[in-house]
């Protein structure tokens, strides 16, 4: 899979709003719970990063392909006459 491929995908499934809960849980997980909650074994601050990432690169996909999605709209648009039908 491409990067330009793996872009579209992200950028269709996360939008702005889904992009900022991302930020917003992995900062929590980071900064507001200790990091060795649940044992050894499993890092929450280090999910807490993770989560942030993700957030910031679907927050950037968002704002960069914006622009694309929203000229898709203008092609697609049909022209139509008002003719009534002769009798």
């Amino acid at each position: 899979m491409t990067v330009g491929v793996l872009a579209i995908c992200l950028e269709a499934v996360m939008g702005v709003g889904v992009s900022i809960f991302f930020l917003t849980l992995g900062a929590i997980l980071k900064f507001a719970i200790e990091p060795d909650v649940f044992g050894q074994s499993v890092h929450m601050d280090i999910i807490g990063v993770i989560f942030m990432i993700v957030g910031g690169v679907g927050v950037v996909l968002s704002i960069v392909l914006a622009p694309k999605r929203g000229r898709t709209s203008d092609d697609r648009l049909m022209h139509r006459e008002n003719n009534p039908p002769e009798i």
